[in-house]
């Protein structure tokens, strides 16, 4: 394994939100294909875009990525990563070294419509449930299986558990949440 000076320093995007967000979903750090193609779960084999499109009843995987991130704002869905740089060899989470934090309750204060937050797989929860804990975020978390071709459950089982963010994309009145 190469010495961590000798890894390279991975950055995260910036969020994709507005003032309408009402589930944030949180990944951990852009792989290797989302970095080169400078989009969010850009790797072919990744299932986000085939499990949100589930949960929003649209088939954002055949969408240019520009109308992906529209149809995500305009069901009050957004994106982002809890760690904002990171040295990592390759796109797996395990290898994620010296990484820091991004700025979650910064972000989640400038949210009035959000609901609750929604964690892509055990790296991002873990990361960002101690950030959400410092920053005394007191929303609801999703804790999600993740989307990646690494977590190699089926997609059924997956669909199936990211189904819930329905409940927080609703349009009752849950503003007794915050």
């Amino acid at each position: 394994m190469p010495t961590p000076s000798a890894l390279q320093l991975k950055r995260n995007f910036p969020p994709v939100v507005d003032a309408n967000t009402r589930v944030l979903i949180l990944g951990s750090l852009p792989g290797e294909v989302s970095l080169a193609h400078q989009q969010y779960y850009a790797h072919p084999q990744n299932r986000f875009w085939h499990l949100v499109g589930e949960v929003l009843g649209e088939s954002l995987p055949t969408l240019p990525y520009d109308a992906r991130l529209d149809v995500l704002r305009a069901h009050g869905v957004g994106l982002w990563d809890v760690v904002a740089e990171a040295r990592r060899e390759g796109s797996l989470d395990s290898n994620i070294r010296l990484h820091a934090g991004s700025d979650l309750a910064g972000l989640i204060g400038t949210l009035p419509s959000l609901r609750a937050v929604a964690f892509n797989g055990g790296t991002a929860a873990r990361i960002g449930q101690r950030a959400l804990a410092q920053g005394n975020v007191p929303l609801p978390v999703v804790l999600l299986p993740s989307s990646s071709p690494a977590y190699t459950i089926p997609f059924a089982t997956k669909r199936d558990a990211w189904l819930v963010l329905r409940d927080w994309l609703g349009t009752s009145d849950v503003s007794s949440a915050h």
